[in-house]
């Protein structure tokens, strides 16, 4: 039978108080931490995506400039040759405007494709580690 003499004496409340007070700065340090460790990921995470799309429309864009620089050059080519051919112009002049069309629509695509980018990636990671203001926290 379980007796109050066999379980000793009873805890002092101010022992526990005392214990809990000494811990509790530590716990909110390791809580501070842990939270700032998870916004950090979170914002990796968040860059990575962006990162990611980014390269996508990289990579997008580079085949269909790709594509429609072969295109261009086979239809543009074609039609100029026999056109320009039938006006009496020469083959190295009818290649020479077919080069130019083809090297200002590659230009067109090129832009199109870098005003994708409105910032570099990992830009917000970045500014983070290295404590930087945002520019819009600096205007205001």
């Amino acid at each position: 039978m379980d007796t109050a003499a066999d379980r000793g004496p009873p805890p002092l409340p101010d022992a526990d108080a005392a214990e809990a007070s000494f811990l509790a700065p530590f716990e909110r340090v390791f809580a501070t931490l842990k939270r700032t460790a998870s916004n950090y990921a979170t914002l990796i995470v968040l860059d990575a995506r962006r990162a990611a799309v980014q390269f996508a429309w990289v990579v997008a864009g580079g085949i269909f400039v790709s594509v429609l620089l072969v295109t261009a050059w086979l239809a543009i080519v074609v039609a100029l040759a026999v056109w320009l051919l039938g006006s009496g112009m020469s083959w190295p002049a009818v290649l020479l405007v077919a080069a130019a069309l083809n090297v200002v629509g590659a230009v067109i695509m090129g832009l199109l494709v870098r005003g994708r980018f409105d910032s570099a990636p990992f830009a917000a990671t970045l500014r983070q580690f290295k404590s930087e203001p945002h520019e819009a926290e600096v205007k205001k």
